[in-house]
């Protein structure tokens, strides 16, 4: 448990780093708000690339090798970041995200199957959101620390000279070269652990036909796509939407998304399956994200009585209403990644590794939603009323949690 812990702190330290680093590179690399949100694609689609690859890797390697593997190559990723800053060139600046995602599709799909088989299968919600817990722990510290010494003497994003962008791009070698050091460091140590392969147990049900045959994992993909989609729209767009709106230090923001994330973990924790059960966990996300849709489309662009209240203490800004809600979103989000995993894995089988990568291939919806997003935004004239698009969304998470997690048969 302690060697996946480590797993999940660094899928939510690289990954949300990406909320900082959309604002950053748009400066740097002189983008509009729709290019700038490539960085979520190049950094998702990896999952939908790469996802039966990895999961056909560690069928050959085993998973501790594997994960070995998966964080060498996130930290060749993370050096990749070396002449993209230099050069300050976006291309390359894609091509070293793709290679993390990579990296992480490897951990991704070894990892989560650890947590759902570990235990019971009607707690597994309570385990993943634990580890949802250390993941989005480090949710919050990454914008934080990527801010504080990236942006340390240089002043306003907002108003940088070109001198002072040079500086800024320069800025960014020394934390990816610390963070390869560490990559290379772990993935010795897992190497040389006593993490235990998983062991699945055969079953003659299921000897015929594919996963494909399961409704329940089918579906459930269906639904952490749309579900991946909306969390990277709430973490990822939520620097983009506050530095539209004047917000000062707006790449701290996803900081504030990821805070009501592990207060909705640890609902997750203390509720399920004592006083929650996963299905209305997950019928509880569904309609609480529509909710704070409509807060985000209809609420006040101007300072925000709720943020004075939750952010009023010293250091921390105080946020429009609609940035609020957006932030919130964290809290609706948090418990629908740990409820549909076990739901979908459910009675699986031999199947279950290739059950876990089809889930894997569904974090596609963290590359392809927020570039619909930002196009929506973009030929709308309103990145607010564009959130509208999301209730989308949590519809599919909604009608998962009411019908299609119970089909056993197409």
């Amino acid at each position: 448990m302690i060697i996946i812990g480590i797993m999940f702190f660094i899928f939510g330290f690289v990954t949300w780093l990406n909320g900082s680093l959309i604002p950053f590179l748009k400066v740097i690399c002189d983008l509009s708000d729709f290019q700038a949100l490539f960085v979520t694609f190049a950094f998702y689609i990896a999952y939908t690339v790469m996802a039966f690859p990895m999961a056909a890797l560690l069928e050959k390697t085993g998973y501790k090798k594997g994960m070995s593997i998966g964080l060498l190559v996130m930290a060749i990723g993370s050096l990749l970041f070396i002449p993209a800053a230099l050069n300050a060139e976006y291309i390359l600046f894609l091509v070293a995200l793709f290679t993390l995602g990579t990296g992480l599709t490897i951990l991704q799909t070894a990892s989560n199957p650890y947590i759902v088989l570990i235990g019971p299968q009607e707690s597994a919600a309570m385990r993943i959101s634990i580890m949802g817990l250390i993941n989005k722990s480090a949710g919050v510290l990454a914008p934080l620390v990527f801010t504080a010494y990236i942006f340390s003497g240089i002043g306003s994003i907002e108003t940088l000279d070109a001198l002072q962008i040079e500086t800024l791009g320069e800025k960014l070698i020394q934390p990816y070269m610390y963070m390869a050091i560490a990559l290379v460091f772990l993935a010795v140590f897992v190497k040389f652990s006593t993490l235990k392969e998983i062991e699945y147990e055969d079953d003659d049900d299921f000897d015929n036909g594919t996963v494909f045959a399961f409704p329940r994992v089918v579906l459930g993909a269906v639904a952490l796509f749309f579900y991946v989609g909306i969390e990277v729209i709430a973490g990822d767009t939520i620097g983009l939407y506050a530095q539209g709106l004047g917000v000062v230090n707006a790449t701290t923001l996803t900081s504030y998304t990821m805070v009501f994330m592990v207060f909705g973990y640890i609902v997750g924790v203390t509720c399920i399956p004592k006083f929650l059960s996963q299905e209305k966990a997950l019928v509880f996300s569904a309609v609480s994200g529509i909710l704070l849709l409509l807060g985000v489309a209809f609420s006040s662009t101007t300072s925000s009585v709720i943020a004075e209240t939750l952010w009023g203490w010293s250091g921390i800004m105080t946020l429009p209403d609609s940035v609020t809600f957006v932030a919130l979103l964290g809290f609706a989000n948090a418990l629908v990644w740990p409820t549909i995993w076990p739901l979908a894995l459910e009675d699986l089988g031999r199947h279950t590794a290739k059950g876990s990568a089809l889930l894997i291939m569904a974090i596609a919806g963290g590359a392809l939603l927020p570039i619909a997003f930002g196009k929506i935004a973009e030929v709308s004239g309103s990145m607010q009323e564009a959130y509208l698009y999301g209730i989308v969304c949590y519809l599919f998470i909604l009608v998962y949690a009411l019908k299609w997690h119970k089909m056993k048969t197409w």
